[in-house]
């Protein structure tokens, strides 16, 4: 057996493998023999298939099978010991070489591939280079709203005699023409673009009428949502006046600052005042501004390391091998995002070169550290006073890790925020106070 590889440049090479009878018939005679075990044929008692049998009947595709998996393994090997960085996997070079053999177990096999390598690019990360860490304060306006969210959230539902501002109106909708469309639904206040048509909506009482133009108050998606219609037919909307007459008024009442109020967000005892209420969700905001800061920081390093690296890719083989390993893909789906598999494949090569050079690794127990948290917050979300046990978080983060696809996606995630924590340590951070509606601005 000989295995080679020829660069053709700096990013295309091809391997060639060479193998004779006695390098694959090995491997064929064992596997025919398994074959013959397993076998059951009319005529044979199972487990007694003579070979000569098998291999009359199976054996070039047996042989077929073991060469290309004798192949494979020599040509995975190679590559790791060989050091190379190639890019997706190797690509027969003449798919049709395969019928110039006569496959009866005397050819001599000589198979090329192609392989795309990793373009060479330094690192442009070091202590020289600087980055900016928002901290980002916690002003009135977002906690007062933050406050107003959590209020409404655990608030009751009423039925005024009297319409205000952010009161849902339970109405009936009438278009201002013959045969028009007619329509009892629920009509937001706070959704009214129209600062007179708001206006005319306060104030109302049950089976009071006001007509209005439907296009100057809502947007499309919200017409379509309150007519029952698609959004193309309430673009093509031509009578847009309708009269609207209330049926009932709802008013979403925020829920009281009281000790009842704070036992369904926090663990019952916790927090028995208003000041202590107002400390943990300016904890709260304080901590998903953390967040933002650190996905900011994210944003700029990634920015800084694809504009630093030049390199240059073998696209025709890697269209090719896009083509191979998703053959449903059409060329205009092809063309139209490898622009976008391209950068993602330049910052997974920043990424692997960093983890490579500085031997970083990502654990198993890191990973299910990450589902659990990532499992937590989700709960979280649905139902901010469930506090899950280490136990069930455990036994989800199982059961998420089984599916292959989860369990790539959080490795990823977790080698991503392992190269983060690394590059927090190499670069040079300059604090820098922002107020957060500055902060939001920056990209604007």
């Amino acid at each position: 057996m000989n295995i080679s590889h020829q660069k053709i440049d700096d990013i295309n090479a091809s391997i060639t493998v060479d193998l004779a009878p006695e390098d694959y018939n090995p491997q064929v005679d064992k596997a025919i023999k398994d074959q013959a075990k397993k076998a059951k044929l009319p005529g044979f008692r199972p487990g007694m298939v003579p070979t000569s049998h098998i291999k009359r009947t199976y054996g070039k595709s047996i042989l077929f099978d073991e060469v290309n998996r004798l192949v494979g393994d020599q040509i995975n090997t190679y590559i790791t010991e060989q050091k190379l960085e190639v890019l997706g996997q190797p690509l027969p070079k003449d798919e049709e070489e395969s019928t110039q053999y006569n496959w009866d177990f005397n050819d001599a096999f000589s198979f090329e591939y192609e392989i795309g390598l990793a373009p060479a690019f330094d690192v442009p990360f070091s202590a020289d280079t600087e980055f900016v860490a928002y901290d980002i304060a916690a002003d009135t306006a977002t906690l007062e709203e933050r406050v107003k969210n959590l209020r409404r959230s655990y608030g009751k539902m009423i039925n005024p005699e009297v319409s205000e501002e952010g009161d849902v109106l339970y109405a009936a909708l009438k278009q201002n023409k013959e045969d028009g469309i007619e329509k009892t639904t629920s009509v937001r206040t706070d959704l009214v673009e129209n600062a007179a048509i708001k206006k005319s909506l306060i104030g109302l009482k049950k089976d009071d009428t006001v007509k209005f133009d439907i296009k100057k108050a809502f947007k499309v998606a919200d017409i379509a949502r309150l007519l029952g219609i698609t959004e193309d037919e309430a673009k093509d909307l031509e009578v847009t006046e309708f009269e609207l007459t209330v049926k009932n008024i709802n008013r979403l009442e925020e829920a009281e600052l009281n000790e009842e109020f704070f036992n369904k967000l926090f663990p019952a005892g916790e927090v028995t005042t208003e000041e202590q209420f107002l400390a943990k969700v300016k904890e709260e905001v304080e901590n998903l501004f953390k967040q933002n800061s650190d996905q900011r920081l994210r944003n700029d390093i990634y920015t800084f390391g694809m504009d630093k690296v030049e390199a240059s890719f073998p696209e025709p083989f890697l269209k090719r091998w896009l083509k191979a390993t998703n053959p449903e893909i059409s060329d205009e789906e092809l063309e139209g995002g490898f622009e976008d598999f391209l950068k993602n494949l330049k910052w997974t090569l920043i990424e692997n070169r960093i983890v490579t050079a500085n031997n970083l690794e990502v654990k198993y127990d890191e990973v299910v550290a990450l589902a659990k948290e990532r499992i937590y917050s989700q709960i979280k979300m649905y139902n901010i006073n469930e506090e899950p046990t280490d136990e069930q978080l455990n036994q989800f983060a199982m059961q998420l890790l089984q599916d292959r696809e989860q369990a790539n996606r959080l490795f990823e995630e977790a080698k991503a925020l392992k190269v983060f924590d690394y590059l927090k340590g190499v670069i040079k951070l300059k604090s820098t106070k922002i107020d957060y509606d500055k902060f939001e601005q920056l990209d604007k």
